[in-house]
């Protein structure tokens, strides 16, 4: 690959300080080899997914210009959710210290058993349109359309921009 490829990666935390889980997720998206951190979105507060019975979540958007493919970068991720303490394989939803998702990888659309891109929640999910559209507002999703059209669809309850 000669030209790096924009890649957007949804964050999420509910555990254990999440502020602080993004926050230093943010760093070190931008420590990747081979990518640079070109945006992040504010911090969002978003009631949790799944079940009602956990804290809320802190949730953020980034923007990556990279040249790993869409399976090192996902094993990239993954490493940092393990150095976050994450433990894959609980309760779907469910708490966790850091959540880390290939929202969108150029426009290419992916569907494997390790991966698929667009991640297959992102039209639904306001806590990752409302970032993603701060830090990306002419984004058309493909397979889904323009990220404006989503959001009029998908309202920014149960959300809020927060100070970091």
């Amino acid at each position: 690959m000669t030209q790096p490829v924009r890649a957007y990666i949804g964050l999420g935390s509910n555990l254990q300080d999440p502020r602080w889980h993004v926050l230093t997720a943010f760093d070190e998206l931008a420590a990747l080899p081979y990518t640079s951190l070109v945006a992040r979105s504010s911090l969002y507060r978003s009631d949790p997914m799944g079940p009602s019975d956990q804290p809320d979540y802190i949730n953020a958007v980034v923007a990556a210009d990279t040249f790993l493919t869409p399976h090192a970068l996902l094993a990239a991720l993954l490493g940092i959710e393990r150095h976050h303490g994450r433990v894959r394989g609980t309760t779907r939803w469910g708490p966790r210290t850091l959540d880390l998702d290939i929202l969108l990888y150029g426009d290419r659309e992916i569907a494997d058993d390790r991966l698929t891109v667009p991640h297959p929640g992102i039209v639904e999910r306001s806590f990752v349109l409302h970032p993603l559209a701060e830090i990306a507002p002419g984004l058309v999703i493909p397979g889904r359309g323009p990220l404006t059209d989503l959001l009029q669809v998908c309202p920014a309850r149960g959300i809020e921009r927060v100070l970091p």
